[in-house]
């Protein structure tokens, strides 16, 4: 557990700079240049996600059971995952309805899929990652919902082909991970009785 700790502390701590340090962030863009800060923030964001895998992988299997998730939890989380996939989707998506709507449609995938694997999963190591995950992802949206308001963001209209756009590459995603990617990447399948 110290691993998945250690990992998500490194990984969030860094995706949390914006959020409690926006202008420390915009004095180190300005001191390393645009490149290098960018060069280390992804290196140490990798690292943290490598620590977050491996610190999981070891974790889930020793860790206690806090609570036993009831069957109808995992037909809950396939539905939300299909959401998390086509928010996912729309961040490409920009001027889709999806993105015009929820502004942050990455962090909102993010908060769906915490929420959805808290509801099907009950042992402290998922409580430890997808628990993080959804916190900051509450963070997060806070935080950017508030610095739009300051800056008067203007979101572009709605655009159906994008819209369609998101939603066919949300939806394929979404098969992909139920049709054997999520088994194969995590040993479990979502659909499996």
């Amino acid at each position: 557990m110290m691993i998945l700790a250690l990992g998500l502390v490194i990984f969030l701590g860094l995706h949390s700079i914006r959020i409690v340090a926006e202008d420390g962030r915009a004095k180190a863009i300005a001191g390393l240049g645009d490149g290098p800060w960018k060069g280390i923030y992804s290196l140490l964001s990798l690292v943290g996600f490598v620590l977050i895998v491996w610190g999981f992988a070891e974790a889930r299997w020793d860790a206690p059971l806090l609570w036993a998730p009831p069957v109808w939890a995992r037909h809950v989380t396939i539905l939300l995952m299909l959401f998390s996939m086509i928010l996912l989707a729309a961040y490409g998506f920009k001027n889709s309805h999806f993105a015009v709507t929820v502004h942050h449609p990455m962090v909102w995938s993010v908060a769906l899929w915490a929420v959805g694997h808290l509801l099907a999963n009950g042992s402290a190591a998922d409580l430890l990652l997808f628990g993080a995950f959804l916190l900051w992802a509450g963070a997060d949206l806070f935080s950017a919902y508030a610095r739009d308001r300051r800056n008067a963001v203007v979101y572009p209209p709605p655009n159906w082909g994008a819209t369609i756009g998101a939603l066919a590459t949300g939806v394929v995603l979404w098969g992909v991970l139920i049709g054997g990617l999520h088994l194969w990447l995590f040993g479990v399948s979502p659909v499996a009785m």
